[in-house]
């Protein structure tokens, strides 16, 4: 399934700062938080010290639940957010980005955006009963979310670390299998 780009750039980004907070933690510094609001094309007020960094390292255990919850659980928490911040949806286009969808100004503070931005991505999954796109790493040692946009739904890691460990895992047993296979033929 197809979501609309602002969609997948809020999940993404909600998926991405949500995981930050595995270890090792990626969002300790300002400089950290800069590139997460570089990275994902964010727009509006960006202060960058210390209180902001705390208020969006804050938001990653409501947004985890928020990501993780079951349909109804989710329904709940998003409109939660969207009453709590007051977002009223709005279409708006700005730089090369053609129209799509904000429901906070841009003066509202970052933390604020990156809540609203999540819950009214989570909005278009919940909709389209699509929440199983969201899930949690097949690595045994980690608790990352996996954001699942392939056609086959066939992401099972939440990072390229996670899927090499699993696959260099698999490798060693196979070679550990056939090392024993060998010897019993002797």
């Amino acid at each position: 399934m197809n979501f609309a780009h602002d969609t997948e750039e809020s999940l993404v980004a909600a998926v991405e700062l949500v995981n930050s907070a595995e270890e090792p933690d990626t969002l300790i510094e300002i400089d950290q938080l800069a590139a997460f609001f570089d990275k994902n094309d964010y727009t509006g007020v960006f202060s960058g010290d210390a209180a902001e960094l705390a208020a969006v390292r804050a938001l990653r255990a409501p947004l985890r639940r928020m990501l993780t919850s079951d349909r109804d659980t989710a329904t709940r928490l998003v409109n939660e957010t969207l009453a709590t911040h007051r977002a009223v949806p709005q279409l708006v286009r700005h730089g090369d980005v053609d129209y799509h969808i904000h429901a906070v100004p841009p003066e509202a503070p970052f933390p604020v955006r990156i809540a609203v931005e999540t819950a009214m991505a989570l909005i278009d999954l919940i909709r389209a009963d699509e929440l199983s796109r969201l899930s949690i790493c097949a690595d045994i040692g980690c608790e990352g979310i996996v954001l699942d946009l392939s056609r086959n739904r066939s992401r099972r890691y939440c990072s390229t670390a996670c899927g090499n460990r699993n696959a260099v895992a698999a490798y060693r047993a196979r070679k550990i299998m056939i090392t024993r296979a060998e010897g019993m033929d002797r």
